[in-house]
């Protein structure tokens, strides 16, 4: 059987950044970001990792993290957990002391993965056109050091963000975030109607937008 570290995973990208969301918004960030996603968002802003990547084993990615020499570590796509060797990558990044970060679609199972892991779940509203693509009993797993998103673009994704978050209690479980589509919906009409509904969860920008407009790559 071949050592853990002879496993290949496709990589579209890996580059340090300030992590734009979630509750560690700002702070420094090694991003790698796995090759291919069995989702179609409407909105997606990263179809650029569908397809493109290069086959890099572990080590070799661990060698390029710690290059780069941040201790916090996020694993996205494309959607991560499609590729078998993601889970052995985020034990090994663990193994080796990181704060490690899973952004995941949701469209994916997230049991059996490193408790050390932050699993971060991105719920898919309407707009998206992938709700039915979502493992719903991913959120009774999650837990008070994880988190989970919502990705918005009009009232009736936030009425059913507001529906979901009430099935699964999500706001006693974990950190809740709610965000807006850039270009469909204003963050501060989103931010009015979270206070409307005094709804217990964080608003999200994405800040790495906001410091680096246009820019699609590497940020």
């Amino acid at each position: 059987m071949a050592e853990a570290t002879d496993a290949t995973l496709v990589v579209n990208e890996i580059f340090l950044s300030l992590q734009g969301e979630g509750t560690r918004a700002g702070r420094p960030c090694t991003l790698v970001r796995l090759t291919g996603c069995d989702l179609r968002c409407r909105w997606c802003d990263s179809a650029y990792a569908y397809d493109e990547g290069e086959p890099m084993t572990l080590s070799a990615i661990l060698a390029r993290v710690a290059g780069l020499g941040c201790r916090l570590v996020e694993l996205t796509g494309g959607e991560p957990l499609l590729q078998p060797a993601a889970p052995a990558l985020l034990r090994a990044l663990c193994d080796v002391g990181y704060e490690v970060l899973l952004e995941t679609s949701g469209s994916q199972p997230i049991e059996g993965l490193d408790g050390r892991v932050v699993r971060i779940v991105d719920v898919k509203c309407p707009s998206s056109g992938m709700t039915e693509r979502m493992v719903w009993r991913n959120l009774e797993q999650l837990r008070p050091a994880d988190e989970v998103k919502f990705v918005l673009a009009d009232r009736a994704d936030f009425d059913f963000a507001r529906m979901v978050i009430a099935r699964y209690d999500l706001s006693a479980r974990c950190a809740v975030l709610m965000g807006a589509v850039a270009g469909s919906l204003e963050p501060a009409t989103l931010a009015g109607w979270i206070l409307q509904e005094r709804l217990d969860l964080r608003l999200q920008v994405q800040l790495h937008k906001i410091l680096w407009p246009g820019a699609s790559r590497g940020v």
